[in-house]
């Protein structure tokens, strides 16, 4: 009547996927503080070559000991300071949306990520060697992000574009054999480049005449087709997923243009107050010796542009990339 599993990130989503279908209760013993999905009620998965968060049971019970949480290796360790690091992006993302969609949006749940990535961030010099304070700050943090989710109905509080990069860098793994690292891992290195891509949107003045220029001129057929070669199979989920969402429609795309325009002031406000510089975290990963280069994790920086554009794609939320591509100028950011 129970599902018992004994590990990290992908045990944990076999597991609690299976206590779904099954109707069983589900629990874990973490080995390791590498991600956060320990107390979500989801399971990343691939289906027909697209990440996808698929419902699945939440752990009623979660063990983290912290003398067996600091026995994984080093690159666990720093994939799960990674995945807090990227909730620097996603908050920032969220409330974008919030301001932008008019998204929900709980400051509650957003202060809770702040806190506890604060926590994880002080004590990231103690991490490798393997402190007991740092081990369970960030295993913490990781627990907390998947409650947050939970809390929000939505993983908004802990996925932005960030992630994303993220998933496409997989997608392209799983289809073309491409290099692939830890999903914290890819996601540290994926919210340096988000913080440098918002320090790029900072600097903009937005023009409503070459926004709405560039997307009169968007051939959507000739990115569709982009797309297919660049993901494989699945960008075909990708598309129609567009297509339901009719993200691409000109009188849409005039509706949020108008309200980034109108309150252009305070997503600045936004930025500055949830990003740090893209230098203060490139600090933070040279602390723990994580990758801060594509090239670092096998990733031909020469594709960034093309996986930028296709984290607007992946999923139905407003994110950096689309907010990049409202005022017309996600060809300019990479």
């Amino acid at each position: 009547d129970t599902v018992l599993a004994l590990g990290s990130g992908v045990l944990g989503d076999v597991a609690k996927l299976l206590s779904k279908t099954a109707g069983a209760k589900y629990a874990i013993v973490a080995t390791a503080p590498s991600m956060d999905g320990y107390a979500s009620a989801s399971s990343s998965m691939i289906l027909k070559g697209l990440k996808v968060s698929v419902p699945s049971a939440c752990a009623q019970l979660i063990v983290g000991d912290v003398d067996i949480l600091k026995t994984a290796p080093d690159e666990m360790l720093r994939s799960g300071l990674g995945d807090m690091l990227a909730k620097y992006v996603s908050v920032c993302d969220w409330r974008i949306s919030h301001i932008v969609t008019g998204e929900y949006y709980c400051e509650s749940i957003a202060s809770l990520m702040r806190e506890s990535l604060d926590k994880c961030v002080s004590n990231a010099a103690g991490l490798l060697g393997r402190e007991d304070d740092a081990v369970l700050a960030v295993f913490e943090g990781l627990v907390l992000a998947g409650m947050a989710m939970d809390y929000a109905g939505v993983s908004r509080p802990a996925s932005g574009v960030e992630h994303y990069f993220s998933h496409v860098w997989d997608m392209r793994a799983l289809e073309f054999g491409d290099a692939a690292s830890t999903h914290g891992i890819q996601c540290a290195v994926a919210t340096l480049i988000s913080a440098r891509l918002y320090e790029k949107i900072k600097e903009i003045k937005p023009d409503a005449e070459r926004a709405l220029a560039f997307v009169r001129d968007f051939d959507l057929e000739a990115y569709r087709a982009s797309l297919r070669a660049f993901l494989g199979k699945g960008a075909e989920a990708m598309i129609a997923l567009d297509e339901r969402e009719n993200k691409y429609s000109p009188e849409k795309h005039r509706e949020s243009l108008s309200v980034i325009l109108e309150r252009w002031d305070d997503i600045l406000r936004v930025i500055s107050e949830e990003m740090p510089s893209s230098d203060e975290i490139e600090r933070i990963l040279q602390k723990i010796g994580a990758p801060t280069r594509p090239a670092d994790i096998g990733i031909d920086e020469g594709t960034l542009a093309q996986a930028f554009a296709a984290t607007k794609d992946i999923r139905d939320k407003y994110v950096l990339s689309r907010l990049a591509f409202d005022l017309g100028v996600i060809d300019e950011m990479l």
